[in-house]
Order: structure tokens, then sequence, then C-alpha cells
């Protein structure tokens, strides 16, 4: 597959190996004449049989190439694997560093609230 294959999204160049496949095919079906061509002493009629076996076979590789890179696509690499494990992670550590911090934050509140109750009953006591 050259260039203009290149430039070609994956459905479009689906289409055109099937349709490479479909090309070299086509002129197999009439089973009948292809086994009488076969069978003819003409050496053209041979070559015709050879060349549409081989347009063929050329046309079904290109087609499981396309089929192996797709999937292949679909199956994220182990390095991207990783990359999106370790970007959850990372944020449930954000997430949690957030609960942590207002959690600190409350722990001061309550002992500043403490430490003031602590000083008023100490006024009171010194009053007394």
């Amino acid at each position: 597959m050259g260039d203009a294959a290149e430039m070609q999204s994956p459905k479009e160049e689906m289409v055109a190996c099937v349709r490479a496949l479909e090309d070299a095919l086509l002129p197999c079906l009439p089973a009948r004449e292809l086994q009488a061509i076969d069978r003819s002493p003409h050496p053209s009629h041979q070559i015709d049989v050879e060349r549409h076996a081989r347009d063929f076979m050329d046309a079904a590789k290109k087609l499981q190439l396309h089929f192996l890179g797709l999937q292949r696509e679909d199956q994220p690499t182990n390095a991207e694997q990783l990359r999106k494990e370790i970007a959850v992670m990372e944020e449930e550590l954000n997430i949690k560093t957030e609960i942590i911090k207002k959690h600190e934050r409350l722990i001061q509140g309550w002992k500043k609230e403490l430490k003031d109750q602590l000083n008023k009953h100490n006024t009171e006591l010194e009053k007394v």
C-alpha cells in the first residue's frame, strides 16, 4: 500500500481492500469456465488463471493485513495502559489530598474553638 493508502481513513482503506478482493474474485466465479480454461492447451488461458489467482491472493493478503492493523489499533499498548492507570491514580491522589486538607482545616478550627473555650473557663475560674 503506497502513499495514497496512507492518506485514506481506515474505513476507506478497508473498502479499497474489499474492492480489490472483489475485483480479483469476480473473474474466478464462473468455476466451469475456469476449469475449462485451466485444462485448455492455450498458454494465454493458463496465464489468466494464474493472474486471477495471484490478484486474489494479493488482495486477500492486503485485507488480512488491514484487519490485523485495525485489531492492533483497538488494543492500547502497554505504555498507554500504564499512562491511563497512572492518570487515574494521580486523580485519586489529588482528590484524597484535598479531603485531607479539608479535614486538617476542620481539626484546626476545632482546636481553636477548644482553646478559646479553655481560655474562657480559665478566665471564669480566676474570677471565682
